[in-house]
């Protein structure tokens, strides 16, 4: 049986000032307006982008000099520029939001420059697509009947499915047992990146959780590009902000992901500890619907991790 929830309370029983979060108070606070370099500004966000991926590459792995005193982390804006072969002054702009829509040619050298991957090149292709036509689009999460079909006939693999906010839809029976319990809305929060950086059961679930953290702020920050003007996304990542000080240190990183495969360790309160290999489905956007990610986990045949997964089948 699967489930189809939009949003839901934090019902993990904390306050957020446990371990994981601070509460928003005090520094952590203070910081968090800081932290949120990506929301409520649409005409910097591309230059916010370039300030945060400039300084983290280091002078000596481009071939300028690095060491000594230097004023700023990562490379200065005028090396910047000459390695992407472009004017300072022009660069300047860009990140002052005064030049916001640079051309492909441009994108491609910064982005070499920067030594970005598929991922983070796409990211900022996005954030340079003229503004009114990404605050155009606010699209809805929408679980269509095939998919509420294709979830209930895959019972033997656990499998749910997300939107652009992370808010877990929709998920069969063994998907919402193994990730946390999610037929039961007292035991987790359905939104992951809630679940990840306000509850403390999170880190007994996920062992690399460091790993999944970074995860789910890179795809949140892949979707502040694509949708800027969907307030409730900004109302999460101000909330992760304020409350959670992992939160504010990973967004500060300009962390991009994208939804691929891989293999994962859980942790399950009765099959214990289990690796599982999962792929990542696509669900195309429609029109106003924005496009969802079927999670699918699978164990080896004849694994301890398989015998566990029919253990919790039955």
């Amino acid at each position: 049986m699967d489930h189809d929830l939009k949003t839901a309370p934090n019902t993990d029983g904390t306050d957020g000032t446990d371990g994981t979060a601070d509460g928003g108070t005090g520094s952590g606070g203070a910081q968090a307006a800081a932290a949120v370099d990506g929301i409520g500004d649409d005409q910097r966000a591309l230059g916010r982008y370039l300030s945060v991926r400039r300084s983290r590459v280091a002078p000596e792995h481009v071939g300028l000099a690095g060491g000594g005193r230097r004023r700023v982390r990562g490379l200065r804006r005028e090396e910047l520029a000459q390695l992407a072969g472009i004017s300072v002054d022009y660069y300047v702009r860009l990140e002052q939001g005064r030049a916001t829509q640079p051309s492909p040619e441009v994108l491609d050298a910064l982005a070499s420059a920067l030594r970005l991957d598929a991922a983070e090149r796409a990211h900022l292709t996005t954030l340079a697509t003229h503004t009114s036509t990404r605050r155009s689009l606010v699209p809805q999460a929408r679980v269509s009947p095939a998919l509420r079909r294709i979830l209930d006939a895959m019972a033997h693999l656990p499998a749910f499915a997300t939107d652009h906010r992370l808010d877990v839809v929709a998920w069969n029976r063994l998907g919402g047992e193994l990730v946390g319990g999610l037929d039961d809305p007292g035991r987790r929060d359905p939104n992951n990146a809630r679940y990840l950086f306000l509850d403390p059961a999170s880190r007994l679930l996920h062992p690399e959780w460091e790993d999944r953290a970074r995860e789910a702020v890179g795809q949140l920050r892949v979707s502040t590009g694509r949708y800027p003007a969907d307030a409730e996304l900004a109302a999460l990542i101000t909330e992760l902000s304020e409350r959670s000080s992992d939160f504010r240190r990973i967004w500060a990183t300009g962390e991009v992901v994208m939804c691929t495969a891989g293999r994962k360790r859980l942790r399950h309160p009765t099959a214990g500890l289990l690796t599982l290999d999962y792929e990542t489905l696509h669900v195309p956007a429609t029109p106003g619907v924005t496009g969802l990610v079927l999670h699918v986990h699978t164990a080896e045949a004849g694994s301890p991790d398989a015998v566990a997964l029919a253990r919790l089948v039955s």
